[in-house]
């Protein structure tokens, strides 16, 4: 998983059977202290994360999977949570 900020949205008017009534967003990676880094991805919204909110994002399969409930197919990136604060603790 890794921290990012979302971006952008990304409109397909023909998508894969599964993910027609689903959100794509362009994210782009950021380390904790919220510098950007170079990543930058698509990934299925599944939280309901909004332009410019700095999202947690699973990049795995099998991870993805879980998340959505169902077996392992078109979808290996997605937003699972919205980010309100990020602390380190020593």
């Amino acid at each position: 998983m890794f921290l990012a900020r979302v971006v952008g949205e990304v409109v397909a008017t023909i998508k894969h059977a599964e993910l027609g009534a689903q959100k794509l967003l362009l994210v782009r990676g950021e380390n904790p202290d919220g510098a950007a880094t170079s990543r930058l991805m698509i990934a299925l919204d599944t939280v309901d994360a909004g332009h410019g909110d700095r999202v947690l994002v699973a990049d795995e399969g099998n991870s993805a999977a879980q998340v959505l409930r169902r077996g392992r197919g078109a979808v290996r990136t997605v937003i699972v949570g919205v980010v309100d604060e990020v602390s380190e603790r020593a």
